[in-house]
Formats: C-alpha cells, structure tokens, sequence
C-alpha cells in the first residue's frame, strides 16, 4: 500500500471518532516521514471554492482583512491545533447592494487529499460590511457566540484548528467570504459539496484572505521547549 492511501485511511478513521481531542491526538501521532514522503501531494489551490468561481464567472470583489496576520503571512499560533485554536478575527467590506446574505468558507489548499479540507463554514453572516471576533466559532476547547456553523471535513459544527502533518511542509489557509444574491436557502449545516453547489449559483461577490501555518518538526520542537524551560529557570528569582 502506498503512502497516500495509508494517510487516507488515516483520515477516514479520524472522521469516525466522536470527541475533538481523540481527532487533534491521531493526527498529531501522524508519523513525520509521511509528511515528507507526501510533500508533493496537495489539493491545490485551483480546487478551492473562490477559484472554482472565478473560472465559471466574474463577480465583485470584497475586502477581507484580520487584525491577527496579513495576506500570505504566517496564522499565529493560538488559532492554530499547536495553540488554544480558537477562530481569528475577520472584517470584510465592500458588500455589493442588493446582497441578500454573507457566507465564509476556510478551505486548506495544501491538504494531502483530493480536495481543500475545510476548516470553517458559516452560511450566513447577514448582509453588510462587518466583522467576526477572535473566537467567535465554536471549536474543541472553546465556545463561540452561537454562530450557526456547517460541517467541516471531520463532521464538526465547528472551527477546525490548523494540524497539517509535520514535515509536509507550508500550508495556505484560504479564508473566502463570498455576497449571495437572494435565492433558495442553505440546508441545515451545509457541508463543502451543497455549499459549493449554493455558492456557484448565487455568489455575486467573492474576497479572500490566506494564511499559511507549517507544523515545527519534532525535534525542532523539542529544542524550543528545552530553550523556553531554561530560560524560564534562568530568569526566575533565586
């Protein structure tokens, strides 16, 4: 059996497990050399929702933006599996006139799986300019403000943590807000096939915003713990 279909399996286990902790302690246990043997196998960006669009149509742009980290740069830790992953801050702006309500989808374009993981999806964030709290989603150690979530790739109603495998280098994190013109409504929870079947149909306005987040290899790792323990020992009063 090859490695992709090993970590496949891995996967499909993962979805049958029913508490948060017992899903973020398998993947942690996924082996470093799988991650570098998979290096090269990724969903690409091509597969993600907003470029699925943009090749059927051309819409309006929205802004999106984060007080956490800028366009391309690195998510800081604390919304991340390493951290207290909880869900960062978003704004956007620009909603065209005549949207009739907003949805936000996170999709990890470097997954090594056919297509993007999804890590959030929320269907419906009105319809005007506006903007989400750090932690505003629910997710496995925290509970956000209530607000109604659709399935991401584990089958959670939930944010789902940045985890990539170690050794598999950088991933990009594709935070899509995207203005719906008025139309049928999402099915409860949708999960990525019924959204992105809605979204095609009735996006009149896309924007986006990536962050990238890259697991530190196991014995890096190690070092920075060491190094943060000791300079704890050595600062502290005598």
């Amino acid at each position: 059996m090859s490695m992709l279909p090993r970590l496949l399996v891995s996967q499909a286990a993962i979805v049958n497990l029913t508490q948060p902790s017992e899903i973020f302690e398998m993947l942690e246990k996924i082996p470093e050399s799988v991650g570098h043997a998979l290096i090269n196998q990724r969903a690409g960006m091509d597969n993600v929702v907003y470029n699925q669009l943009h090749r059927l149509r051309q819409t309006a742009r929205l802004e999106v933006r984060s007080q956490s980290f800028i366009f391309n740069a690195r998510l800081p830790t604390r919304f991340t599996a390493d951290g207290d992953g909880v869900s960062p801050p978003l704004e956007w702006d620009q909603v065209p006139e005549g949207t009739s309500s907003l949805a936000l989808l996170v999709e990890d374009a470097d997954s090594p799986t056919p297509h993007p993981l999804v890590h959030a999806i929320v269907p419906d964030l009105g319809n005007t300019d506006g903007s989400i709290e750090e932690g505003a989603l629910d997710s496995p150690n925290h509970e956000g403000i209530g607000l109604a979530t659709g399935q991401n790739s584990f089958f959670q109603h939930a944010w789902l943590p940045p985890d990539p495998p170690r050794g598999h280098g950088e991933h990009r994190y594709v935070f899509q807000i995207y203005a719906l013109r008025a139309g049928p409504a999402f099915v409860d929870a949708p999960g990525r096939r019924a959204f992105i079947d809605l979204i095609l149909d009735r996006a009149v306005a896309v924007g986006c915003l990536i962050g990238t987040y890259e697991r530190t290899p196991r014995e890096a790792a190690a070092d920075e713990a060491e190094e943060k323990v000791g300079l704890v020992s050595n600062t502290s009063p005598a």
